[in-house]
């Protein structure tokens, strides 16, 4: 129960910041420059949907033989394995029904805007529709063909993402100095 509520504050103010991001950008830019963070957030809800979909299919066994050979990202591609039901919750489901949510409200907006600044009241219906297809066109299709994708490349997926979320962690300083003596200096 402290999980899901802890997911639900999560949720709630990831999509704030995404919906401020957007206000703040149609704002004080160019129409064509809205049309894009649009796009990047259903680009967004697609990765995410990749990565949660690798998680979940990915096996821990090469994972193993790539850590004894100390390749890059090959631990943290373990513990994401191992920790698949949370990894695909959070990319999946909080992530993905955020960027669902945010593009829809994108679009809405876009939609107003275009129609009140070029007087084309008459359509906006029509459209409205019309971009609420496209955008849901994009959004399922580019899930779909990545759920493919994410199952046959799953190890690679997962390898690429762990690797990316390593050095991510040593540039934050979250990652403790595994395999180094006292002085800094690998052991060997």
């Amino acid at each position: 129960m402290a999980g899901a509520f802890r997911v639900g504050i999560l949720t709630f103010f990831l999509t704030i910041s995404i919906s401020v991001l957007f206000q703040l950008t149609q704002a004080r830019t160019a129409f064509w420059v809205s049309v894009f963070v649009l796009l990047m957030v259903v680009f967004l809800g697609i990765i995410f949907d990749i990565v949660g979909t690798a998680t979940t299919a990915a096996s821990e066994k090469p994972f193993h033989a790539m850590a004894s050979d100390r390749v890059p990202g090959a631990k943290k591609g373990i513990e994401l394995v191992r920790k698949a039901d949370q990894v695909a919750n959070f990319c999946n489901d909080v992530v993905g029904d955020i960027c669902g949510t945010v593009s829809g409200s994108i679009s809405a907006a876009l939609v107003i805007n275009f129609v009140a600044n070029h007087n084309l009241m008459a359509y906006g219906d029509l459209l409205s529709l019309f971009v609420v297809g496209l955008i849901s066109a994009l959004t399922v299709g580019g899930k779909a063909a990545g759920k493919s994708f994410a199952i046959k490349k799953s190890t690679m997926i997962l390898l690429r993402v762990a690797f990316i979320l390593e050095k991510i962690e040593i540039l934050s300083g979250r990652q403790s100095n595994r395999g180094k003596n006292k002085k800094g200096r690998t052991k060997v």
